[in-house]
């Protein structure tokens, strides 16, 4: 990193972690700091955690002390008290951590041009976590206006392994040319050492969660110093703590760390950890980022891990040491899971790494950028488009797209031309663009970020009586009279407005399956493997009997498909009529086609009562049955149907609020006062209905379609599957339920339980379901 830096060149650090990626991101700037002392601003460091600012804060700030330097470090996140704040831009230190959001905000005050023009490095941590995401296209956007301040500034960015480290040094050079950006590998240290959790008995058929293993996961709690145990929701994660508790019977001390928990809360364990007071910690993907902690000498997985990039990242947590191997355990939740842990071992092994899909910059972040820029001071329409294509994700930006969102600042877009609120920016006669008011710049620094907060809804009678809460990106995708399962009933959408789905009682059967949260989608190289697996008997003696059973069974009853092949089963049962696709698409794309194929199921007059998804496969259920799945697997469904369902719900709706408020057309908060979720769904949605009627193709509302396609519904894994679908279906008409359906069909009990009174009574169904597809006649 030092050959680096003296040679001028930007670097990219590539090591796992443990390997002390942190200082040697830093060695050049302590040492230039050394060699030609400043009171300047030196060297900014930008991590995607708050908490990670500050734990480097710590680790950076010993070897400072030690060699008696005088070097000033401090941070700047959201949680810092505002003189601190005013005082770091008159007075900065030598060295400042930060996150994106706030360096931002730093960059829309006029004395950043002087705060920034000796800036001599930045350090970005984790780059990993947000290059392909828009919190990577705002950092993106800020390293071009840093480079515009200070042209000899040196980009450095430190990273877990990548599948693609030249993807993330064209990202992070300046005009794309990654031959400027040297990459600096680390030793990749002893190899893990990762094992599979059998359970006393047979794996289960379906449950996503390994929370039956809860007793032998404490007794490895009980040998080992410190565990991490990782779940992938956060329900998930409080669920296995519950779990724990009950089987540690010599009373160990337990801690539980998500996102949802207060800061207060969050800070408390991490101290906890910190000083050895605990002996595991139940986690979610909050923990999944450069945390510091030596001691934790196992990690446990629950559920599989849906990529193997994920998996290395979550046990590179253990020890922490470069010449140890880590340790870690997977825990299975099904049979299906059993084959995703086997593949994510192999992937780990053979250094197959998940790819990150790199995509370019949005315009809602963009928009929000420019009103940064402009807070700063005025500037000529050429000068900033062509900083604004140093930034890789807008390399490619054209003339009419800029220009379309600098008359969406200027005036809102062609319908909200009469409105004055909407008027951000002015253009003077001699070309120069500048912010029409004062007020819009505080209203801007109030409203950056590009975190929009999920909202909760509740579930209302319409006399007012309360169910409880869904999650609105789930509520987002019901239409009205669609039904689902909620709190032990079956329940008809009325209608959803800013805080409230109203719904009532039906006798109707639900619908739609409503269990988990932010579902992870399983990586497509995994899903690869998985695949590959089914078509390979000789794989097979490598798994446990009762999983090489169910292959043989499925093998000898039905098919077992190609990997190319996608694989549809139809059968009745108990008065229904069941198809099953195997799509392997991971559970976002099949919940968004379990949507669309209900509503042709319906069209084609089958009478459809419903259908579940998981990551593998995608079932339906009818009275009448499916004899030609090809007719509903045309390519048109993703024109005709899942437009009109993207509309019709309120996904469209939804990501339009997220973007509006990126964008900077509606505000979160006005000076002294916070806005709640429901007056920014209540602004946000007045607007969407004006645009959608007078101006369909205005800019914002085509970002959030965008987004509805991207990140709501998985449409690009969808689109890949409907396309290959009719050339490679293999359909096969059986009397009886399948061995490969048992996973996916034992969840429409699930669905139709609260959680956790009635498991026996699953377990029993589950049982007697695998019983009757396992029987070879």
């Amino acid at each position: 990193m030092l050959d680096a830096a003296r040679a001028g060149k930007h670097a990219l650090l590539v090591a796992p972690t443990g390997a002390g990626k942190t200082l040697a991101g830093f060695m050049a700037s302590l040492t230039e700091l050394i060699e030609t002392p400043t009171e300047r601003l030196h060297t900014l460091y930008v991590s995607p955690l708050k908490a990670l600012a500050v734990d480097v804060q710590r680790n950076l700030i010993g070897p400072i002390e030690e060699m008696a330097l005088d070097i000033r470090v401090e941070t700047r996140t959201g949680d810092t008290p505002s003189d601190r704040k005013a005082r770091q831009r008159s007075r900065p230190p030598q060295i400042l951590l930060t996150t994106p959001e706030s360096l931002s905000l730093l960059l829309s005050y006029p004395d950043s041009i002087g705060l920034f023009a000796g800036l001599r490095t930045i350090v970005i941590d984790e780059v990993h976590a947000f290059a392909t995401s828009k919190r990577g296209d705002l950092l993106a956007l800020c390293l071009s206006r840093l480079q515009a301040l200070s042209p000899a500034l040196r980009r450095v960015a430190l990273s877990a392994t990548v599948a693609d480290a030249d993807a993330y040094r064209g990202w992070l050079s300046p005009d794309g040319d990654i031959d400027s950006v040297a990459l600096v590998e680390g030793d990749p240290g002893a190899e893990a050492n990762i094992s599979i959790l059998l359970p006393e008995g047979r794996i289960p058929w379906s449950g996503h969660s390994g929370r039956y293993a809860a007793k032998q996961v404490m007794a490895e709690i009980e040998t080992h110093r410190t565990t991490l145990v990782f779940c992938n929701t956060r329900s998930l994660a409080e669920l296995i703590f519950q779990d724990l508790w009950k089987e540690n019977p010599l009373g160990l001390p337990i801690g539980i760390h998500h996102g949802s928990l207060s800061r207060e809360a969050r800070r408390k364990v991490e101290q906890a950890m910190a000083d050895g007071r605990l002996r595991a910690l139940v986690a979610t993907a909050s923990l999944d980022l450069g945390v510091d902690w030596g001691d934790v000498d196992l990690v446990i997985q629950m559920g599989a891990p849906k990529g193997s990039s994920r998996l290395l990242q979550r046990i590179g947590r253990a020890n922490h040491r470069l010449d140890e191997p880590s340790e870690a355990v997977l825990v299975p939740g099904n049979r299906f899971e059993y084959l995703e842990a086997r593949a994510a071992l192999d992937a780990v092994d053979a250094g197959e790494l998940d790819p990150d899909l790199f995509r370019p910059g949005a315009l809602d972040v963009l928009a929000q950028h420019i009103m940064a820029v402009a807070c700063a001071g005025p500037f000529r329409e050429a000068d900033l488009l062509a900083e604004l294509r140093t930034a890789a994700p807008y390399a490619a930006l054209p003339d009419d797209v800029f220009a379309r969102v600098l008359s969406f600042i200027e005036s809102g877009g062609y319908s909200l031309k009469a409105y004055d609120r909407f008027k951000r920016l002015t253009r003077d006669a001699d070309g120069w663009w500048r912010v029409s008011h004062p007020r819009f710049i505080s209203q801007h620094r109030l409203n950056a970020g590009i975190i929009v907060e999920a909202t909760m809804l509740n579930v209302r009678f319409r006399n007012g009586r309360r169910l409880g809460t869904v999650e609105e990106a789930f509520a987002a995708t019901l239409r009205n009279g669609d039904t689902f399962f909620f709190a032990g009933l079956s329940l008809e959408v009325e209608k959803m407005d800013t805080e409230d789905l109203i719904v009532r009682a039906t006798s109707k059967p639900a619908r739609i399956p409503t269990y988990g949260g932010a579902r992870l989608p399983l990586s497509t190289s995994l899903a690869d493997r998985v695949r590959a697996f089914l078509h390979e008997p000789e794989e097979w003696r490598r798994f446990p009997a009762d999983v090489r059973e169910w292959l043989e069974a499925q093998q000898a009853r039905s098919v077992l498909p190609a990997p190319g092949q996608l694989l549809i089963e139809t059968f009745p049962r108990e008065g229904r009529h069941y198809m099953v696709a195997y799509s392997f698409e991971g559970w976002n794309a099949h919940q968004s086609l379990g949507m669309l194929l209900t509503r042709r199921l319906e069209t084609q007059g089958l009478m459809p009562v419903g259908f579940v998804a998981n990551d593998y496969a995608l079932a339906t259920f009818s009275l009448k049955p499916v004899t030609d799945p090809a007719t509903l697997f045309s390519p048109d469904i993703l024109e005709d149907e899942f437009v009109d369902w993207v509309q019709a719900s309120h996904l469209l709706k939804r990501a339009f609020r997220e973007v509006a408020v990126i964008g900077g057309l509606v505000e979160r908060q006005h000076p002294g006062k916070r806005k709640t979720g429901k007056q920014v769904t209540f602004s946000t949605d007045l607007i969407y209905d004006v645009l959608r009627r007078y101006e369909p193709d205005h800019l914002l509302l085509r970002a959030a379609w965008e987004d509805a396609r991207a990140r709501m519904t998985d449409v690009g894994r969808l689109g890949s599957l409907i396309e290959r679908a009719v050339g490679t279906m293999v359909h096969v008409t059986l009397d009886r339920v399948s061995p490969l359906a048992v996973p996916v069909l034992t969840l429409i009990g699930r669905e139709r339980v609260t959680h956790g009174m009635a498991d026996d009574a699953l377990l029993i169904e589950a049982e007697s379901l695998a019983a009757e597809a396992m029987r070879v006649d």
